[in-house]
């Protein structure tokens, strides 16, 4: 148990952490303040509410290319994945900026990008979700739609 122990601190020390990369160009920046409701037991934005904000911003991105999660051209989304990089504290009364952009396009999606920072530029988190086209009615996936594609191309 005592050679375990030892080994301990190697082991954490070369645990992989993830990088979001964030690309150049942005299709929309969201602004949304800390609510005290996000707030955690630190007193400073919680992780599960940050997923929130996220959301919040994702369906005002959408919005902004009169898309919904749940009218994108056509299709539904669903997310497959989330990564999520923190880079600073947000505090209640903040405004957190949140530049978006769709980057990696394929067959069935894209991801969306998020560059979190504060009123001041101060870096909050950067984050990435896989988001699917999805057809709830049959519950598979469908194909990104041609007009979607375009749209968020032209806008790059």
């Amino acid at each position: 148990m005592a050679r375990v122990t030892a080994l301990l601190p190697l082991i954490i020390l070369k645990m992989a952490r993830i990088q979001v990369y964030i690309p150049e160009h942005t299709h929309f920046t969201a602004q949304i303040p800390v609510r005290v409701t996000d707030l955690n037991y630190g007193n400073h934005l919680g992780n599960d509410a940050l997923l929130s904000i996220i959301h919040e911003a994702r369906m005002q991105l959408l919005s902004s290319f009169g898309w919904s999660e749940l009218d994108l051209g056509g299709a539904s989304m669903i997310m497959a994945d989330v990564a999520i990089e923190y880079k600073g504290e947000g505090f209640y009364g903040d405004v957190l900026h949140i530049k978006m952009a769709f980057s990696d396009l394929n067959k069935y999606g894209f991801d969306i990008t998020y560059h979190i920072s504060n009123q001041n530029g101060k870096d909050v988190a950067r984050a990435k979700t896989g988001m699917l086209c999805f057809n709830y009615k049959e519950r598979k996936l469908m194909s990104l739609p041609a007009e979607v594609k375009q749209k968020i191309e032209t806008k790059a």
